[in-house]
């Protein structure tokens, strides 16, 4: 297998987009002599899980970061600064995304060989331009490995394309998890139009443990998981890294999560998932990816592919009419 040189991957928005990228990052790595992934701030702790990844560069871009930052001539420069010595890109996007504002600042970085995916007329921005039928869903990871082929990066022998993290996983005794099996619930999302109602959580974590299940609840935002735990589960908002996280997850018999990251990173370590899917995206692209799932939630909902950051619609429909008895139910499913 030839080796190629210095090989940036580009994944600019959050975590589970990162980890979706997982399977076009290995194909690269297989050929490059070092991979350097480009992340935004959000998404760096799920670049640094990613196999195959050497260094790690974060970078906050007005097109995409969500608030979007300014135009900063002094923050483009230091990024064509600090990208020096690049030898060749493939920019992963979704398909809502534009791939050419950041080649056109890799070409000021002096980066020879660019690909990605782009129905926009390139010009000289592109050397590879990757064509899609943006009509037809296909998985996040599929669609991103198509472009690390396109732009000759086969996988190694071997990969079968599911997601990953590095491992070991860090050591996560310090929780007191071992014993009895235990099912996740991760409240949180990046969006509010993607989460269940905290309501609903916190009686799906009393009805999960009034039906034997020892339930732990994760996150960031500490006043939302303590309230979900409630006296039924044990708190760890705010207590795990990533890499901790996919620990724990990872030695769950279930997650019970929305469309975020910790369900891609349930993926990564094969734990089944139970989906509050919300269809503002199509299931089809960011359902959990190879891993046994039940998707809940009103794929058919009005918000239907409207990309929203908040709900569209009133009294959320598409997941306010989930249950907690339907959570139930299907982590019964999962754990059977």
């Amino acid at each position: 297998m030839s080796v190629r040189g210095r090989v940036l991957v580009a994944r600019l928005d959050d975590a589970g987009d990162v980890l979706l990228a997982g399977p076009a990052v290995r194909a690269v790595a297989a050929h490059a002599r070092e991979v350097t992934m480009l992340a935004g701030p959000n998404g760096r702790a799920a670049a640094e899980l990613l196999p195959g990844v050497d260094r790690v560069v974060v970078w906050r871009a007005p097109w995409i970061a969500h608030p979007a930052p300014p135009v900063s001539a002094a923050a483009v420069a230091d990024l064509v600064a600090e990208l020096a010595g690049i030898d060749e890109a493939v920019i992963l996007t979704s398909f809502h995304q534009s791939a050419l504002p950041l080649a056109l600042l890799l070409r000021l970085a002096g980066v020879g060989r660019i690909a990605a995916i782009s129905n926009d007329y390139p010009g000289s921005l592109l050397d590879v331009r990757h064509v899609v039928d943006e009509d037809v869903d296909v998985p996040e990871p599929e669609r991103m490995l198509a472009l690390a082929v396109a732009a000759g990066f086969e996988p190694p022998p071997g990969d079968d394309g599911a997601l990953a993290v590095r491992r070991p996983l860090p050591d996560v005794a310090r929780f007191g998890l071992a014993g009895r099996p235990y099912v996740v619930v991760h409240p949180g999302a990046s969006a509010p139009a993607r989460t269940w109602p905290a309501e609903r959580h916190r009686q799906a974590v009393r009805e999960l443990a009034e039906d034997g299940h020892r339930v732990v609840v994760t996150g960031t935002e500490r006043e939302l998981t303590a309230f979900v735990a409630g006296e039924a589960g044990l708190d760890l908002g705010g207590r795990t890294t990533l890499g901790e996280l996919a620990a724990v997850v990872a030695g769950a018999g279930v997650l019970v999560s929305g469309n975020t990251g910790p369900a891609h990173l349930a993926a990564a370590v094969g734990t089944p998932v139970v989906s509050l899917f919300a269809p503002v995206v199509p299931a089809a692209r960011w359902a959990p990816y190879r891993v046994p799932a039940v998707l809940l939630g009103d794929q058919d909902a009005p918000c239907r592919g409207s990309r929203a950051r908040l709900c569209p619609v009133p009294g959320h429909p598409c997941l306010a009419q989930v249950t907690s008895e339907q959570v139930v139910k299907a982590v019964r499913e999962l754990m059977q």
